[in-house]
């Protein structure tokens, strides 16, 4: 009886420690239309930090590879202006993907985009940022708040969200 409520002590102490268990820090809600844009600081793909600017009017975020490759590939056919011109910037979060991979391949690769892509090495820096797999989301922002979220599959989906530069 004696080791029975022992091992049933250490058993409820285990339970605890392990994740999963219900004391585990929920994520933070998704941002949608008509909240503040949270304080985004991250270093882009040479290394250099950047704070997401006060006059910023788009966020164009993307959370996995096929996202992320669908966005490189429209800017790809694009003047090496477009986001300057759009006041938009290009934020990914990088957080599931290997060192190993990230160092090799990736940040070599994104280094030849003639624009910053803002890079999230850990998940919490981007959890609140709207995202559906496998595409793009399009956060358009007015003075710090977010006024509409939209998402984009295809390149004439981004061509109907990012339109002309705003003069």
């Amino acid at each position: 009886m004696r080791k029975t409520r022992s091992c049933l002590l250490l058993c409820a102490l285990l339970a605890m420690w392990l994740p999963g268990n219900g004391s585990a820090v929920e994520p933070p809600p998704t941002l949608t239309s008509g909240d503040k844009v949270p304080e985004l600081t991250l270093e882009d793909q040479h290394g250099t930090t950047h704070a997401l600017p006060a006059d910023a009017r788009l966020v164009l975020f993307t959370a996995d590879k096929a996202a992320s490759s669908l966005l490189q590939d429209y800017l790809a056919q694009r003047d090496a202006d477009f986001l300057r011109q759009r006041q938009a910037h290009f934020v990914a979060d990088i957080s599931g993907m290997p060192g190993l991979v990230t160092r090799m391949f990736a940040l070599p690769s994104m280094r030849e985009r003639p624009y910053p892509i803002l890079l999230a090495y850990a998940a919490e820096d981007v959890a609140q940022l709207p995202r559906r797999e496998g595409q793009v989301s399009v956060l358009r922002i007015n003075q710090r708040r977010i006024t509409d979220v939209a998402y984009a599959s295809s390149g004439a989906q981004l061509d109907a969200l990012l339109g002309q530069p705003r003069p």
